[in-house]
């Protein structure tokens, strides 16, 4: 309704903006505004110039301006994900582009040609600073290392050689990498594909509670890594429009970028092994970490659950392993001391077989 009322007004604004028009180009026509002189008014120019108003007013006008204020929302919500180092080199390009512009005039005396040569310098310049934007968005990373990488205020020399890493969707929802890169064991730059970052909004604005909630936890951990400056966080707008799988494009950026994939999908972990990309597995890494536990060693659990087999008993440590005791249905929410058995390792984690130790 109030989308309907906006145009009306625009409509009318348009209808006067029509009438004025016709008055001021002299081609109006003098009517007495009589009970009997209606009809020469409705086929006068000033009413033909009233309606056509009207319609682009309603029609022409409005459609424009929500265009325009869709285009300035669009702008200022990705504004927010460009990096500060692809701003520079964006103004480095644009400066660059006026520079080779306005030395094409100069050279050519443009100038100097009658009546086109004041519009032929500003399509020149345009030219060239559009041509120089491109060029730096596009190769942004490139230059970006060709005038920065060697600085010493800006990048340690011995970080160098360190290999790029790309993050898929599910590592950033996970959020466990915030936490490595905050303790050190990830280095150098991460970066973040525009189509993973397109997913990430995808499901952070699904009608699917759960996924919703997913998404909006990726995009805060996000958030959270690009202001914490021990963390060199790069989004790249590259979109590979040809691959309609997002795992094919993180294969085929990491080869293009020589960069190693970080994820904790295990059918992209595949895919990326088979075609010679290089994975870091967050939940590999989680299980290498655990302690070391050696049959024979004892242990302090509290059983919290009832197991599959008769009469077991289920706990857990606080790295998650589960830990599954013989007869431990005696011990129900109890702390107690037990014997490792033996430790059964599977792509879902580790578990470890135990008993209780009184009953040795």
């Amino acid at each position: 309704m109030l989308k309907k009322i906006v145009k009306f007004i625009f409509g009318i604004i348009g209808a006067i903006i029509g009438y004025n028009s016709v008055v001021m180009l002299g081609i109006s026509e003098e009517i007495e505004f009589t009970t009997g002189n209606i009809e020469a008014f409705l086929i006068s120019k000033q009413f033909i110039g009233i309606i056509i108003g009207a319609i682009i007013g309603y029609f022409l006008i409005s459609f424009l301006l929500e265009k325009l204020l869709d285009f300035i929302l669009n702008f200022d919500y990705k504004l927010k994900d460009v990096s500060w180092k692809k701003i520079v080199i964006s103004f480095l390009g644009i400066i660059l582009g006026l520079i080779v512009g306005s030395l094409i005039n100069l050279a050519f005396s443009i100038s100097s040609i009658p009546k086109l040569g004041l519009p032929l310098q500003i399509l020149i310049n345009v030219i060239f600073i559009y041509i120089g934007l491109t060029l730096a968005l596009y190769k942004s990373d490139d230059i970006f290392n060709l005038l920065f990488e060697n600085k010493s205020f800006l990048k340690n020399s011995t970080n160098s050689n360190i290999t790029k890493k790309i993050l898929d969707t599910s590592v950033i929802i996970d959020g466990r990498i915030y936490d490595i890169c905050q303790t050190g064991f990830i280095e150098g730059e991460l970066i973040i594909p525009e189509f993973v970052l397109e997913e990430l909004r995808h499901i952070a604005d699904s009608s699917d509670g759960l996924k919703r909630n997913r998404g909006r936890r990726g995009l805060d951990i996000l958030k959270k890594m690009q202001k914490d400056n021990r963390i060199e966080v790069n989004i790249v707008g590259k979109n590979y429009e040809e691959i309609p799988e997002v795992d094919s494009k993180l294969v085929k950026m990491a080869k293009e970028y020589q960069a190693k994939i970080v994820t904790n999908d295990f059918n992209l972990n595949k895919v990326s092994e088979l075609q010679g990309v290089f994975v870091l597995n967050i939940n590999e890494l989680a299980n290498a970490v655990k302690p070391v536990v050696l049959p024979g060693e004892e242990m302090d659990v509290k059983v919290i659950k009832e197991g599959k087999e008769d009469r077991q008993g289920i706990g857990y440590l606080d790295d998650g392993t589960m830990i599954v005791v013989d007869n431990g249905i005696d011990y129900m929410d109890e702390d107690i001391s037990v014997m490792v058995t033996s430790i059964l390792q599977t792509a879902a984690g580790r578990m470890i077989f135990a008993k209780p130790k009184a009953s040795n």
